[in-house]
């Protein structure tokens, strides 16, 4: 048991890193390749995310279950499909590899590995787009999955985080750890770390609206049908723990 926990960590944390490095990567990317070009920008930005999204889930998901984000596991727990233990040690995978690739992002540019973003984001319009967001992004996940069509879920993950770049004012972080790892770099895709708080809060709210939500829309989905359910992108304890 402890053996599989390790290699579902790891897979976490190393997904978690991967995300972050393609999300400031390619918001440093963008910068240079269009500077003064906000929108082609933001739509460089967005493509490569969306399409790393994708590819990331794939590589780790068989193991992990492809969290990545500590509202995705959190929900997770809250249905039964992960044990809250082990959901809490995703959430500090999830943060420390997004911190990693964060800092792996920026020497990959030649930046200082380390540089705190000064870029303030946290305008109430903003949090309400993040509390929207995750709403819409746990939705996904979670309606896939008790609706045994989770063979999808990587392409809709990655096409919902695309789109919602461009529908969300807040850019669609959507994700703590993501936000977290995003303070380490002043650069297109940075947040300043005062802005963080308000945001984990209204990720964690949308997550929250998203649980009432799915009871409601699928009553009839018990904790046990959605532990035995593998999701690419969110977990499914039985089918997680059998790996290795």
């Amino acid at each position: 048991m402890n053996r599989s926990l390790n290699r579902r960590l790891l897979a976490e944390f190393l997904g978690s890193a991967f995300l972050a490095a393609v999300v400031i990567g390619s918001g440093i990317a963008a910068k240079q390749l269009s500077p003064g070009d906000v929108g082609l920008e933001l739509l460089e930005n967005a493509a490569a995310t969306a399409a790393g999204l994708f590819t990331i889930i794939l590589m780790f998901g068989p193991i992990s279950g492809g969290h990545f984000n500590p509202v995705v596991s959190l929900v997770d727990a809250s249905f039964g499909g992960l044990r809250w233990r082990d959901a809490l040690a995703y959430v500090a995978a999830q943060v420390s590899g997004c911190i990693a690739g964060a800092i792996v992002a920026n020497a990959m540019f030649a930046r200082s590995a380390v540089s705190i973003s000064v870029k303030h984001r946290a305008s109430p319009a903003h949090l309400l787009a993040e509390v929207v967001a995750t709403l819409g992004l746990v939705l996904v996940i979670f309606a896939l999955a008790r609706t045994r069509r989770a063979a999808t879920a990587p392409a809709a993950v990655g096409a919902y985080i695309g789109a919602a770049y461009f529908s969300t004012s807040s850019t669609s972080f959507a994700n703590p750890a993501i936000s977290v790892g995003r303070i380490f770099s002043n650069t297109f895709a940075g947040i300043a770390p005062s802005s963080v708080p308000g945001f984990v809060v209204a990720q964690l709210v949308g997550g929250v609206a998203a649980v009432g939500l799915l009871a409601l829309l699928y009553p009839d989905v018990t904790p046990e049908d959605a532990a035995q359910v593998v999701l690419p992108h969110g977990g499914g304890r039985t089918r997680a723990e059998d790996v290795g």
